[in-house]
This record gives structure tokens, C-alpha cells and sequence, in this order.
């Protein structure tokens, strides 16, 4: 993202949201947070960068997972208060390819919330509204220091 872009770029839009400063691998894929209900779940929007791009020229497979990363990490915090926290694990599956130009659009929710484990789940779709990914994961809550 070149400098003077980053003036304008917003990546918590025009929500409401406390989430403090955006890390860096956030800030890097171009993430926008599109909206955010505690009932329903967070969705961010990533456009398809040329960057991206494996040899065949679709999205890698490890940059729709670092995307489904940026989605689930914040919703996380947001659904735990807990900003120490580290992921267990995270399985995607994937159902048809991006390309460059498109935005993936990804929704996440907390399916379960113990004490110490967090289980979400997520879906990706292109600009057509069509699946591209679905994925879920675990992550460990830590308790403050």
C-alpha cells in the first residue's frame, strides 16, 4: 500500500469498534472491517492482489488462510476481551479459486466459548457472492497478567 493511500485507508470503516491499532499483517492485506454483530459474527473484506497469486493465477491457499487469520484473531478479542491469546489450530477447505481484482469477503463466528478454548467458524465468498473457502479454528484464551 503506497503511504498516501494509508491517509484514507480506514480498516475499521466506519464502525464503532474497539480494537486498538491494526497489526501489521492486517494493515498488509488491505483488510476493511465491513461489519460487526455480536450475534451474527465479523466480516472483513480483502481485495485479491496480484501479490497473492500462486502460478496457476489464483489466491494461494495460504493467503486465504492468513485472511480467515484476520478475521478470526479480532473476532476473538472482541468476543473474549482477551488480547493474549494464541490460535490451536485451523482447518480451511476450499471451494473454488479468486482471482486477481476480486474482493474476498470473509464472515466469522464463535460457534463455542469456554474458558480457556474459543471455536469459530468462517465462510469466504467473492464479489459473485459465491463460496470460495470455509474454515474453522480454535484458539487458546490466556488470562491477563
Amino acid at each position: 500500500m503506497k503511504e498516501a493511500d494509508r491517509k484514507e485507508y480506514r480498516p475499521y470503516g466506519n464502525l464503532n469498534v474497539e480494537l486498538g491499532t491494526p497489526p501489521p499483517c492486517y494493515l498488509h492485506m488491505e483488510a476493511t472491517l465491513v461489519d460487526y454483530d455480536p450475534a451474527k459474527g465479523l466480516t472483513v473484506a480483502f481485495p485479491v492482489l496480484k501479490a497473492y497469486l500462486n502460478p496457476a493465477g489464483t489466491m494461494q491457499g495460504g493467503f486465504i488462510t492468513a485472511a480467515f487469520d484476520n478475521v478470526f484473531g479480532p473476532l476473538c478479542y472482541l468476543a473474549s476481551g482477551t488480547p493474549a491469546s494464541a490460535m490451536v489450530d485451523i482447518n480451511n477447505t476450499f471451494h473454488r479459486p479468486a482471482f486477481a481484482g476480486d474482493e474476498l469477503t470473509i464472515t466469522a463466528r464463535v460457534k463455542t466459548k469456554g474458558r480457556t478454548i474459543i471455536h469459530m467458524e468462517g465462510e469466504a465468498y467473492n464479489q459473485d457472492n459465491k463460496l470460495v473457502a470455509s474454515a474453522n479454528c480454535n484458539y487458546m484464551l490466556t488470562p491477563p497478567r
